[in-house]
């Protein structure tokens, strides 16, 4: 079974292509399943789109929905198209999120964290100047930030939980075993995945997101692993599936996941 559950399309501000030319791309790959899952709107903010370039309209939210549907629908049999969403995790409007996502029929939502003390974590400027003890503060505030929306009960997907590394990949160097273990033990015992990000090579860290020493921990703690391209061009549908199959393999694995009407479906992962 091969599959793909993020991508993303013009809606955005910042990825090419529409829905139908991912959900192509995905049958030229040879997907049987394939997720659509652009970013939520700030809900938080009372403009309908304050950041153009980052998330959808606000008012953009129920048509992203019923196109989906009516692909799900037209593409049937030739491959399973997935309603699905990239949520920001924002603790102060997390119920409102919880809310708003809950009115429409998502297969499932990726609960991404992109900002930590109010700062992207793709912005390099950010780590000027800081010392070495607020260095593993600003990596441990992330991962709390990732328990915390483990423990939210909004998502059955964790994205890219290693992705502040994206921009400074020198972040994978900062020591800090125990909050990296507690963050796997924490989406272990609330049963979600967190997925393999095949991204993280179109930023300064290549490679992918989590990095290899982090999935060895999340094998031993038991957390499931999905598969997502993060695709914003449709040519990245389905990037490095095979290579991401081998190496999970290697590193013991035997299955991973999807999810369907948030119900888990599981996989064999053999070649």
């Amino acid at each position: 079974m091969k599959f793909d559950l993020h991508t993303h399309h013009v809606r955005c501000g910042h990825a090419n292509g529409t829905i139908r030319d991912y959900i192509e791309a995905g049958i030229a790959r040879g997907l049987q399943v394939i997720g659509i899952s652009d970013h939520t709107p700030y809900f938080g903010y009372e403009e309908d789109q304050p950041f153009p370039n980052i998330t959808m309209r606000k008012s953009e939210l129920s048509a992203y929905v019923e196109e989906v549907l009516a692909l799900k629908q037209e593409y049937e049999g030739r491959i399973d198209v997935l309603l699905g969403i990239e949520s920001d995790y924002f603790p102060e409007y997390a119920k409102l999120y919880h809310e708003t996502l809950s009115r429409y029929p998502f297969d499932y939502i990726i609960g991404s964290v992109h900002h930590t003390f109010g700062i992207s974590i793709f912005n390099k400027s950010r780590w000027k100047e800081l010392n070495s003890a607020q260095h593993l503060e600003v990596k441990s505030e992330y991962y709390r930030l990732i328990q915390e929306s483990a423990r939210s009960n909004m998502f059955q997907i964790l994205g890219h939980i290693d992705a502040m590394k994206g921009n400074y990949p020198a972040f994978s160097d900062i020591e800090a075993p125990d909050v990296i273990d507690a963050t796997l033990r924490t989406i272990a015992e609330q049963g979600i995945a967190i997925e393999v990000n095949t991204s993280g090579k179109t930023k300064k860290s290549g490679g992918w997101y989590p990095a290899d020493a982090i999935l060895e921990r999340a094998l031993y703690f038991g957390v499931d692993i999905t598969f997502g391209s993060d695709a914003h061009k449709p040519e990245r549908v389905g990037d490095e599936w095979e290579e991401v199959q081998g190496r999970l393999q290697e590193i013991g694995f035997s299955s991973w996941v999807y999810y369907k009407a948030k119900q888990k479906q599981r996989v064999p992962l053999h070649i």
